[in-house]
């Protein structure tokens, strides 16, 4: 049931903004998503599982929003600021987005563990819901190594690559440092571009891109 589980998620991201999650009830979550409780236990099999699949679907739209800001600019400086802003936006304005990429849990948020757990659902949402959730860590590494496959030219070879790895790690990490101390003027975007145009002389972030126009920060 798609729309039902899509209406359900969003009941109780509502409930979260509203109150702590072990104040969320079940019944106020399907009362305000307009199923039925017994449908609520049937998609999720439990409060536990309707929380997992809750975090879930905020990191992949997290990843998500990741993709578009990699593909927002021609150059690839532009990329990676566009990346950063994403980062630390999408941290400020969703805690449970927050709490998944630093690792800086409240008590306002479900405590679950990171580790996969057997699946009360039925259906295959359910199922990867109940997989194992990424650490900070992992975010780090699944957003680095999504921006070297966006950014990669097809004709670098291994030092390139992990040049560029460099880069965008150091990038997906300034990123995060500015969700927990905000920067000043020029914002996260601007610390990015300073950074870059003082990368090594080796490296120089000319990064190998697939479009024409794309230029050299320098």
């Amino acid at each position: 049931m798609p729309a039902a589980r899509e209406s359900l998620l969003d009941s109780a991201y509502a409930a979260l903004a509203r109150r702590p999650w072990p104040a969320v009830r079940m019944v106020d979550v399907a009362a305000a998503a307009g199923v039925s409780r017994q449908t609520l236990y049937n998609e999720f099999g439990g409060k536990d599982g309707l929380a997992r699949a809750l975090l879930r679907r905020e990191a992949d739209a997290y990843l998500a929003g990741v993709e578009r800001a990699l593909t927002a600019s021609a150059d690839p400086p532009e990329r990676l600021a566009a990346t950063a802003e994403w980062i630390t936006m999408a941290a400020g304005e969703n805690a449970l987005v927050r709490g998944l990429i630093t690792g800086c849990w409240s008590d306002r948020l479900p405590a679950l563990a990171r580790t996969a757990v057997p699946s009360a659902g039925a259906g295959p949402a359910q199922r990867r819901a109940d997989g194992p959730l990424p650490s900070p860590a992992d975010f780090v590494a699944l957003v680095r190594d999504r921006a070297v496959a966006v950014l990669a030219g097809p004709d670098g070879g291994a030092a390139e690559a992990a040049e560029l790895a460099r880069s965008c790690e150091l990038v997906v990490r300034l990123a995060l440092s500015c969700v927990s101390a905000p920067p000043g003027a020029g914002g996260v975007a601007g610390l990015v571009r300073g950074v870059l145009q003082r990368q090594p002389a080796r490296a120089e972030f000319s990064v190998p891109s697939r479009t024409a126009g794309a230029r050299s920060p320098r």
